[in-house]
């Protein structure tokens, strides 16, 4: 191994421990374990920079939410980097925590075909609580390979209903109905109320504007916000824009320019599309957003909740 292979394994190591150590002292806090939309980087058929140095890897968007005082994980969506993501979290936390329970936004591919990974042909979970809505629900009922792990017990599905609060132990989550295109199921963001501080998490929305609640609001209502940042601008993909509408930071940060600094360092982009120029962290756009107080999720973002 060279020196500087080795210097950069130490200093992961590190990081890890770090990571352990804050989390446990939180009586709740919140670990992101991925940042990206559905296709993650790299993304299959991109042989563009951005996605050739499979070093640069990065997995798809989720935040696991860590209950100290329960020694329990629970995850906000199962991606299908899910088996990386459990051996993030578990490298983070102390080998006494399991797993709690899955919640799950949409019927989008990169929001809940991690479950897979919990049957009979890997992890063989038994009755994970999964977290869902009622056209979700239906969707995993009535279809493979989904039904299966229902029929065999490796998942048990638990409704959700919009606005009404779930208590698991020290957190209390709340979905929140946002318009995106609703294929499979209907879409939702979640608030959550840890020990002292909240979280909003929209990793995905058509536009603000469709939504029958103003943004700035819901922002001001939490500690963090982890919203929509799929794309920068316009004509990033090679492919009508329109067909796969989301917020556009540019767009956002126009919305929320009359916001106090204090409540614009809430805001934390996540669920970047491969083509974000906003994932080079020496990006001037990126550099003067943080300037203005934005932040950009990144994995191993650790914050106390």
């Amino acid at each position: 191994m060279s020196s500087v292979a080795a210097a950069k394994e130490c200093c992961m190591v590190a990081l890890l421990v770090s990571a352990s150590l804050l989390l446990h002292a939180q009586k709740t806090s919140m670990l992101v374990v991925g940042i990206m939309q559905d296709g993650g980087r790299p993304q299959l058929g991109c042989l563009k920079p951005c996605c050739k140095d499979i070093k640069q890897r990065e997995f798809v968007s989720s935040i696991a939410l860590i209950d100290s005082a329960n020694q329990v994980f629970h995850l906000l969506d199962a991606t299908p980097d899910i088996a990386s993501q459990f051996q993030w979290i578990y490298q983070s936390l102390p080998a006494t925590y399991k797993m709690g329970s899955i919640f799950l936004t949409h019927g989008h591919i990169g929001h809940y075909t991690g479950l897979q990974f919990l049957g009979r042909e890997s992890m063989n979970a038994s009755n994970v609580p999964v977290y869902v809505m009622p056209r979700m629900g239906r969707f995993l009922n009535e279809n493979g390979p989904w039904s299966q792990l229902i029929r065999l017990k490796n998942i048990q599905l638990q409704t959700l209903t919009q606005e009404q609060a779930v208590q698991l132990g020290s957190f209390q989550i709340t979905p929140l109905l946002v318009p995106h295109r609703d294929e499979f199921s209907e879409t939702v963001g979640f608030r959550i109320k840890g020990a002292g501080k909240s979280l909003l998490f929209i990793p995905d929305i058509d536009k603000w504007e469709k939504w029958d609640r103003l943004l700035a609001t819901e922002i001001e209502k939490v500690d963090y916000a982890f919203i929509d940042g799929t794309f920068f601008a316009g004509g990033e993909v090679n492919r009508p824009m329109r067909e796969i509408p989301h917020p556009f930071i540019s767009e956002t940060v126009t919305l929320l320019s009359a916001l106090p600094r204090t409540i614009r360092e809430r805001v934390y982009f996540t669920h970047f599309n491969h083509t974000n120029p906003l994932l080079q962290r020496k990006h001037p756009d990126r550099i003067r957003l943080e300037k203005e107080g934005y932040h950009f999720a990144t994995t191993g973002t650790k914050l106390p909740l």
